[in-house]
């Protein structure tokens, strides 16, 4: 095999040949990504292969190759090759644990750069101006995320660890669950996640989020972006969201915070070598004693180049005296130089160096150093340990890596790092010098306070951040996902969800449709409809409309819905309908289409008063948190707040408790609410009042999806049709996994003949 190193990965990533690492697990760790770790090409009718670039590809090809792992992906652009060629690059690629999944050049346009890097990589970075959106790119998202979902299901064994790796295989996770249901599944992003406002820009929220909570395991460089992505799942699908994990549907899915390190020791090493340290002295010598500054990007409009080099030329302008006492070194790594958002930027880029350079050249130097090509990894490293400052300013990064070798290869606990605080490395390196990169004022001072800051100062830094990213390496980052990872599973394995059969709904529906007379009760949110993230955005579609109406016209069959939800929302959204609608639990009755809406008898609200403060202070510290209130309740909703939320309705349902124990009300933890209501209002009592007008040998269906239909299961007789919806603990006889599956019960129903006496 050839071993030619690409360049460009040493600006962008860890360094070659991390120190190996056995994988013990019982199986082997299959690496799922989008490129593989090698890249092939053609050249002279041979297969060659060479080393990918990129942070993964470096991160964890060591580990990959000191392992029993297998590494699936895309093995690079190739033209059409013959039968021996293709034998050659199955056998170059067998023997280095490599799996292909094959492309054609319309794919890598629709998949890659129509999707992964026109849409989701701008709209994961903030920059959601640049985003072309375009349908039948995201139709080949799908069918090349179903093609490595596939070829990653041919490869399993029982025991595998399949970890899947960042944005362009959002929708790989889920695929795999459906085909692979008890297969360990991770996923980790590389990059930030955004604010639900931003990610909400995305046509295809909903079908991302679905697809990344198929994995037992997400992972995230930070806790913010972690954060985020759980705003996002609650604000756009709902699901059971607690601190560190989500429910939604059938399965939870674990979240963590996994920052991403380097191989260190390795990489240390490199920087400390001769051939190295004879690099760093040319370096030291072409600047003449002058201060150094490095930047070292890849051309990426996410890295901040422009407004690095204008704090610069703001630098220059404040501080005549530094005119020829510094030399920048500005190194931009080539990529997608076919891509004119690309080519500008790099016009750009070219334009404010020519004119800092023609403003503040002196006789003896011009103040940029501007190199666009890629450097090889000692080179590299020669100008991290020259470098008196290294600017790392991204507009936003998922991690950032060179940040991170910057640090490891300063042994002398010597230089300062100036720091994007939008970068994720930002949240480990403390002792960095932290920058808006926006601010360009700012950054230009605080380069002058890193280039005039004490060594003494300079080393108490460098030695804290060095203590962080040799204990925090790679492998610590490798080791801790594989754990959490194996942990999820087992939980998952040791506490399965017993969903009722495909044969068990078949009989629910037959002896419902078999019934002499049938009283349907259903609950609405989480049951009829999905949940959202404010309320009042739970309208009922036409669909649901149309199934109650034809579902209320069978003979013999009465159809109530019992519901948390106002008097006003059910009247104006259900009013119309021939059914039974019951409002707040049960504390407004509408039993029949005809009737008057009336309230329970005798309940005091004197309670309310104690209450409404504490949740209005709640509320203000609670971002995403409203309140609710209703005639006989009032509900705290964080749904749209995210792992916040969750920590603080623990707390609320804590402190309520403690007040209002000698007050007849009852605290309620509803799906993402916390709800205070008298008590004797439940929906145990709605369901004892319908079955007091009923006929005496009706059979009950009974659908519902939280604590407070558990009232409702409870009293009604034995012998009921009760339909738990969703994972959590019920009483129920039967449980389905979502909405969509009780739609699909009540069709049947609706649809379906009668045979029972009439």
């Amino acid at each position: 095999m050839a071993t030619r190193t690409n360049g460009a990965s040493r600006a962008t990533g860890t360094p070659d040949g991390a120190s190996p690492k056995k994988e013990t697990s019982a199986g082997r760790l299959v690496l799922v990504s989008n490129r593989l770790p090698v890249t092939a090409t053609l050249e002279d009718g041979h297969i060659s292969v060479t080393p990918s670039s990129g942070g993964l590809a470096t991160g964890l090809r060591g580990p990959h190759e000191g392992g029993e792992s297998l590494w699936i992906g895309w093995p690079g652009p190739l033209p059409r090759l013959n039968a021996n060629q293709t034998g050659e690059l199955r056998e170059h690629l067998t023997r280095l644990r490599t799996v292909p999944v094959e492309l054609s050049q319309r794919e890598v346009r629709g998949f890659y750069d129509g999707i992964s890097n026109g849409v989701l990589w701008p709209l994961l970075h903030y920059t959601t101006d640049r985003i072309p959106v375009r349908s039948e790119d995201w139709t080949t998202y799908v069918r090349v995320n179903q093609r490595f979902a596939d070829v990653v299901a041919e490869r399993y064994r029982p025991g595998d660890l399949v970890w899947v790796h960042d944005y362009q295989l959002a929708l790989v996770p889920q695929l795999l669950r459906e085909r692979l249901p008890n297969a360990s599944i991770g996923f980790f992003l590389h990059t930030p996640f955004p604010s639900s406002e931003v990610f909400s820009v995305l046509p295809w929220r909903q079908e991302m989020l679905r697809g990344l909570l198929g994995a037992d395991l997400i992972g995230f460089h930070t806790a913010s972006y972690l954060r985020n992505f759980a705003m996002s799942v609650s604000r756009f699908l709902g699901g059971d969201l607690q601190v560190d994990r989500i429910t939604f549907q059938d399965h939870e899915a674990r979240l963590g915070v996994f920052p991403m390190g380097i191989d260190a020791v390795r990489f240390a090493a490199l920087a400390a070598s001769d051939a190295v340290t004879r690099q760093m002295e040319t370096i030291l010598a072409e600047a003449s004693g002058r201060k150094i500054l490095v930047g070292i990007d890849r051309l990426d409009y996410t890295k901040g180049i422009p407004t690095r080099l204008l704090a610069i030329e703001k630098l220059l302008e404040n501080n005549p005296e530094m005119h020829d006492q510094i030399r920048v070194i500005q190194v931009i790594v080539p990529s997608r130089e076919k891509v004119d958002a690309y080519a500008r930027l790099r016009r750009q880029i070219d334009e404010i160096v020519g004119r800092i350079n023609s403003r503040y050249a002196t006789a003896s130097s011009v103040p940029i150093h501007h190199l666009y090509r890629s450097l090889d990894e000692s080179e590299v490293a020669a100008l991290y340990r020259a470098a008196d400052v290294m600017v790392v300013t991204p507009l936003r990064d998922g991690m950032n890596l060179v940040a991170k070798e910057f640090v490891a290869s300063r042994d002398d606990e010597n230089g300062v790092l100036v720091l994007s605080e939008f970068a994720g490395a930002a949240a480990e390196l403390g002792d960095a010098i932290r920058v808006n990169p926006h601010d360009i004022d700012a950054v230009a001072r605080r380069i002058v306070d890193a280039l005039t800051m004490p060594l003494p100062d300079r080393r108490v830094r460098m030695r804290s951040m060095r203590e962080r990213v040799f204990r925090a390496d790679v492998h610590h980052w490798l080791d801790s996902f594989v754990t959490g990872l194996k942990r999820a599973s087992a939980d998952r394995s040791a506490h399965p969800v017993a969903y009722s059969s495909d044969k068990e709904t078949a009989d629910l529906v037959a002896r419902a449709k078999d019934a002499e007379d049938l009283t349907v009760i259903l609950d609405y949110d989480g049951t009829l409809m999905p949940f959202y993230g404010a309320p009042a955005d739970a309208a009922p579609d036409a669909e649901m409309l149309h199934l109650l109406q034809t579902l209320a016209a069978r003979p013999r069959t009465s159809v109530h819905i019992v519901s948390g939800r106002t008097r006003s929302s059910l009247e104006r959204w259900l009013g119309d309908l021939p059914i039974g609608i019951y409002a707040e639990h049960g504390f407004w009755s509408r039993p029949t289409h005809d009737a008057w809406w009336q309230p329970v008898d005798g309940i005091s609200f004197e309670w309310k008063e104690r209450v409404r403060p504490i949740l209005e202070h709640f509320t203000s510290i609670t971002p995403g948190a409203l309140v609710e209130e209703k005639t006989a309740s009032i509900a705290w909703h964080h749904r749209m707040s995210g792992e916040g939320g969750a920590r603080q309705a623990k707390d609320l349902q804590i402190l309520l408790e403690e007040l209002l124990s000698n007050t007849p009300v009852e605290v309620i933890e509803g799906d993402m609410v916390v709800e205070i209501r008298p008590q004797g209002v439940n929906k145990g009592n709605v369901a004892r009042a319908i079955l007091s007008d009923a006929p005496p040998a009706t059979t009950v269906l009974a659908i519902g999806d939280d604590a407070t239909d558990e009232d409702l299961f409870g009293a009604l007789p034995e012998a009921s049709l009760t339909v738990h919806v969703g994972p959590r603990p019920s009483v129920a006889r039967y449980r389905v996994a979502e909405v969509a599956t009780v739609r699909s019960l009540l069709h049947q129903l609706a649809n379906g003949a009668a045979t029972g006496g009439r």
